[in-house]
């Protein structure tokens, strides 16, 4: 470990839960982001900063001027351009550690499998069900954890899914999406709510990497924002997930 490496993560190697080992492990630790935008964006930074060596941003969208109110890994000079492309850029500057790919393409099931493949933990920061899904089913196919978030108005929600057999999956969560299923776009969301769930999902993979504490494994964190009141719940794998009970 040089000089350098111990000043940046300092903060890191004096807790017995990471230490030297760990951080060695965030530094070989590959993550892929699908998503760049409210959730992806703060998830992506502290993951950057922690010194996750190898991250891609899965996006296809732009940054347009109703995306600057929460995601604040964009600019004002940023609209127009792709946000997986800005937000690697941001990242490699935020720590030359790391390296940063965007890939702008839009996740779908038919090419899931083959962007995920090659990653040890997959974050989910979509807005879309049918996203999510793909995403959830292409984890349990290759068998990598998932991470997944969701925000909207005043709330936010965490949960974790190993892709291994035994346990539940997202869609022993949602099985289908929702009739009443809305948007930010549609029901607003309070630009802070991105950052505290997005930052929750980097602290979920943190864990994950380092073997620190208690994972979200069968359970989903959820965030009351107005009130200030967080809650756990339990989640158990349906029986007859159409996603995992075959698995």
């Amino acid at each position: 470990m040089t000089p350098e490496f111990v000043e940046r993560y300092a903060r890191h190697l004096v807790l017995k839960e990471i230490g030297g080992p760990g951080q060695k492990a965030l530094l070989r630790a590959k993550i892929a982001i699908v998503g760049a935008g409210g959730l992806g964006g703060p998830a992506g930074f502290y993951l950057a900063a922690a010194g996750a060596g190898s991250i891609t941003l899965i996006d296809d969208d732009h940054v347009e001027t109703s995306n600057l109110q929460r995601q604040i890994q964009f600019e004002q000079a940023d609209i127009g351009r792709s946000k997986a492309q800005v937000m690697a850029e941001r990242l490699m500057r935020l720590n030359p550690d790391i390296t940063a790919r965007a890939v702008t393409e839009r996740l779908t099931p038919g090419n899931a499998k083959a962007l995920l493949r090659g990653h040890d933990i997959i974050i989910d920061g979509v807005d879309s069900f049918a996203a999510r899904f793909a995403i959830n089913d292409g984890c349990l196919a290759l068998g990598l954890p998932l991470i997944s978030g969701a925000l909207g108005r005043w709330s936010g929600q965490v949960s974790a899914y190993s892709g291994q057999a035994g346990g539940p999956c997202y869609c022993c969560f949602v099985p289908s999406e929702p009739p009443d299923a809305q948007t930010c776009e549609a029901v607003g969301v309070v630009g802070a709510m991105a950052g505290i769930i997005g930052s929750v999902m980097a602290l979920e993979a943190v864990k994950l990497i380092t073997g620190a504490g208690d994972n979200l494994f069968g359970r989903v964190w959820i965030y009351d924002g107005l009130r200030a009141v967080p809650r756990t719940i339990t989640l158990p794998q349906d029986p007859e997930c159409p996603a995992c009970a075959g698995h």
